[in-house]
């Protein structure tokens, strides 16, 4: 079960919280009869789960991998009632697809999407004493919706596997003040020596002329900087804090990079008639991430980024961690393997994975999770949900890319199709109007329209003859016309090559099983001595080719089917982990 001392938002700190994971009631509703009898108000005989774990996982305890559309949920929660100035929030981490909301049989809200945190206000819904929650997620097998690896089919299939519905993150209350800070937006500035900080109000609205923002900056406990303004009219404050200071280092600044990931931290007070009235705590890293002369730069430098491919599954929890430790076990384990990142492939995951990538120093590329079907509900959807995950995960210093689509899923005929390209650049530009700051890939893997990385890949099972595919044709690759991968070319047509870095951002994938079935990309191997002559023959073979700035090997661990992990699912090393690290990390 979740750690209910870990706060579910690590980047947005109050402390007046209360989880809701635990036993709830729950009943599958195959008949549609529960909007009809009203089972918000009286609910029926029924079974019971495991919050936040998904009906189709073991550690739920109904463990029915079969596709239900309309599933409800359950609970009692006490409350003292609601406290004059104060309003009580409830907040769901991710719940999928449609989820509406019941306070005491009171309609709450919805909210469409599968993988995002959402939130309501059910102040005017809680009375003293005993309340109860009931909830109604309504999934489908829509290929139209942002699904990512979940299976629209009976059974799964190819690299798609069992589906997730409803709840299968944490659900959590909090109260808070009626005058409170909303949100903060923390853009560090190298360049500058400093930090930008847009803080958001809630309740402090035009006409309140005695309402004031305060920031602290510390290290370690050692202040940094301090600052006070006046909000502006419409509930806002702009700040920007120099951080310059010997007292932290000789250099005056720390730095944030997976070797060193130094973080500051921030409080920040709502102060109203000279009374504070609310107190949030965060932190942020100061980094910089950009592409420039072919090369991704960290902090002004280039960087080579080895990447490995994390689809986030875990053997009886499916989507969802069994535990917080999970998180920290997994980043541990690929940094010893000599990893300084990973590419989150198809899955927005719990903000306590992007924290301890954060603490722990593990760069994050952030992938929207893909639909299969090209239409205008597909536009609309995805577009929407694509911008809740860019927005909340702003803060994390560890998220150095954005990833909206992959393989031209959703987009199959983006190759040609103007409609499609359309939509691909809008994805970019939308992306790059909220944050400016990271680089964006569009379409990774090949038929690239306007994209900050050229990413490609390439699952070539011999060294010798991957280094020479590149090397060789290094010219036809950027201007497109070399197919790279069975069909695919690097660009879309109408666009060329505009001198960004390129990586290979999938390969590998080799399956490595003694016994059983499943599969990996290309010959299975029996023994460990031919998985480590692979895994070192294709992965120098890459390092060597001189255009390439970084790659991404496939993957983590096993997924159901697919056997291809450095790790099983139960995260037992496949080989020894030193030899992984050693051809990782050996320079060429």
């Amino acid at each position: 079960m979740y750690n209910n001392e870990a706060y579910p938002r690590p980047q947005f700190v109050r402390g007046q919280w209360e989880s809701l994971n635990g036993e709830w009631d729950f009943s599958f509703d195959d008949e549609g009869k529960g909007q009809e009898q009203h089972w918000e108000r009286s609910f029926p005989s029924c079974k019971k789960i495991l919050v936040p774990f998904s009906y189709e996982t073991e550690k739920s305890g109904i463990s029915d991998t079969a596709h239900h559309a309309v599933v409800w949920y359950d609970r009692q929660f006490r409350s003292e009632g609601p406290e004059r100035g104060k309003r009580i929030l409830l907040h769901f981490e991710g719940s999928d697809y449609l989820t509406s909301v019941y306070i005491n049989g009171q309609y709450t809200g919805s909210h469409k999407g599968g993988y995002n945190r959402f939130s309501f206000d059910i102040t005017d819904a809680v009375h003293t004493g005993e309340n109860r929650i009931t909830v109604r997620a309504e999934d489908t097998d829509s290929v139209e919706i942002p699904r990512g690896k979940q299976r629209w089919e009976k059974d799964n299939f190819g690299c798609w596997y069992v589906q997730t519905t409803g709840i299968w993150k944490s659900v959590w209350m909090e109260t808070v003040p009626d005058r409170r800070i909303d949100s903060v937006k923390i853009t560090p500035r190298l360049s500058d020596y400093a930090v930008d900080m847009n803080v958001a109000l809630e309740g402090c609205c035009e006409g309140l002329q005695n309402c004031a923002i305060k920031i602290d900056v510390t290290f370690n406990g050692e202040p940094v900087c301090s600052s006070m303004q006046r909000a502006a009219a419409q509930g806002t404050g702009d700040f920007r804090l120099t951080l310059w200071n010997t007292a932290v280092s000789e250099w005056g600044l720390r730095l944030w990079t997976p070797e060193t990931p130094d973080l500051y931290d921030v409080e920040l007070q709502l102060i109203v008639d000279g009374a504070v009235t609310d107190t949030v705590t965060s932190y942020f890293g100061l980094r910089d991430i950009r592409t420039e002369n072919q090369r991704v730069l960290l902090n002004g430098h280039p960087y080579y980024q080895r990447l490995i491919l994390d689809q986030a599954y875990w053997k009886n929890t499916s989507l969802t961690a069994p535990d917080e430790n999970a998180f920290v076990e997994d980043i541990t384990k690929i940094k010893e393997a000599g990893y300084n990142g990973v590419r989150l492939h198809q899955k927005i995951e719990d903000e306590r994975f992007y924290y301890w990538c954060d603490v722990k120093g593990l760069l994050v590329w952030c992938e929207a999770p893909s639909a299969y079907k090209f239409s205008d509900a597909l536009l609309t959807d995805f577009s929407r949900q694509w911008i809740e995950p860019v927005r909340q995960f702003y803060n994390h210093p560890s998220i150095v890319t954005w990833t909206v689509l992959n393989e031209s899923w959703g987009v199959p005929r983006i190759k040609t199709d103007r409609r499609e390209q359309h939509f691909s650049e809008m994805l970019y530009h939308l992306t790059k109007a909220l944050d400016p700051m990271r680089p964006v890939i569009v379409n990774d893997g090949w038929e690239h329209t306007v994209s900050d990385i050229i990413t490609l890949h390439d699952y070539e099972e011999k060294g010798s003859v991957l280094y020479e595919r590149y090397v060789n044709n290094i010219k036809g690759i950027l201007d497109g016309t070399y197919f790279h991968n069975t069909f695919k070319t690097a660009f879309a047509d109408g666009f060329s090559y505009r001198g960004q870095p390129v990586m290979i951002s999938e390969y590998g994938g080799i399956a490595f099983t003694g016994t059983g079935g499943g599969w990996g990309y290309g010959e299975k191997v029996t023994d460990e001595k031919s998985y480590l002559d692979r895994f070192d023959d294709v992965t120098t073979a890459i390092k060597k080719i001189p255009f390439v700035c970084g790659y991404c090997y496939t993957q983590v661990t096993d997924v159901q089917q697919e056997i291809n992990g450095i790790m099983d699912i139960d995260r037992k090393f496949k080989v020894p982990v030193e030899q992984l690290r050693e051809i990782n990390l050996r320079t060429v």
